[in-house]
């Protein structure tokens, strides 16, 4: 009989931001004498790579309009673009041991 996988999953706003730990260093590694933009998505790669190497694997990523004093999530309404955002709100699984 096969053993059922079981699934532990995290959830976290991650930011887009030039000055994220290792985001510079990490552009200079894999794009010398290129600048990054201040909110490049490829900023969060050194964050997603720690949370890679602790066995955790992105399941859903999707960019949102604003994070709320309460954790909540904001979106935009209608047609009309309200704000840009630098803001990822990603769901992780990792299985259980």
């Amino acid at each position: 009989m096969q053993k059922r996988r079981r699934w532990e999953y995290l959830t976290r706003f991650i930011y887009a931001n030039v000055n994220n730990r290792g985001a510079q260093e990490y552009f200079r590694q894999y794009w010398p004498g290129s600048e990054p933009d201040k909110y490049a998505p490829e900023t969060m790669i050194p964050e997603l790579n720690t949370l890679g190497e602790q066995g955790w694997e992105m399941v859903h990523m999707e960019p949102i309009g604003a994070v709320g004093k309460k954790g909540d999530v904001g979106f935009i309404a209608g047609d009309a673009l309200a704000s840009w955002s630098n803001s990822y709100f990603c769901v992780l699984k990792r299985e259980k041991e």
